[in-house]
């Protein structure tokens, strides 16, 4: 999914372009990095819509649950994602179950969302496209 934006840069700086989270990387991040403010999470969200925003233990998440047709495709899919978290440096929590997986991102560091949550949302979607 393709969405164009804008983000101002500096002062008098607006740059436009076309844009999809599942091509950007995460960035390492630090017990000091920002949360998203309310006005990211309102840009990102749009572009990983059958992603709930929940909170569990007091921690701002991402989560998801994909259905599958077994437990072994079930399984594959779950591996993809370790994967991907291997790649990108980042983890989620797994529950891989008969039929679906649960996946939940969110920043240990921060213990809540960061920008690399909502990226690594759009990559497991990306997978999930990938495989069907």
């Amino acid at each position: 999914m393709h969405s164009t934006f804008s983000r101002t840069m500096g002062p008098g700086r607006e740059v436009h372009a076309m844009s999809t989270l599942s091509v950007e990387r995460c960035v390492a991040c630090r017990n000091d990095s920002p949360r998203v403010t309310a006005a990211e999470v309102a840009e990102l969200r749009p572009q990983i819509p059958d992603w709930q925003l929940l909170e569990r233990d007091g921690i701002a998440r991402l989560e998801r649950i994909f259905h599958f047709p077994t437990f072994a495709s079930a399984l594959a899919f779950t591996n993809r994602v370790g994967a991907l978290a291997e790649e990108e440096g980042h983890h989620p929590a797994l529950l891989t179950e008969w039929g679906r997986v649960t996946v939940s991102w969110w920043t240990h560091k921060i213990r809540g969302l960061h920008r690399n949550d909502f990226i690594m949302a759009a990559k497991t979607d990306a997978l999930l496209a990938q495989s069907g």
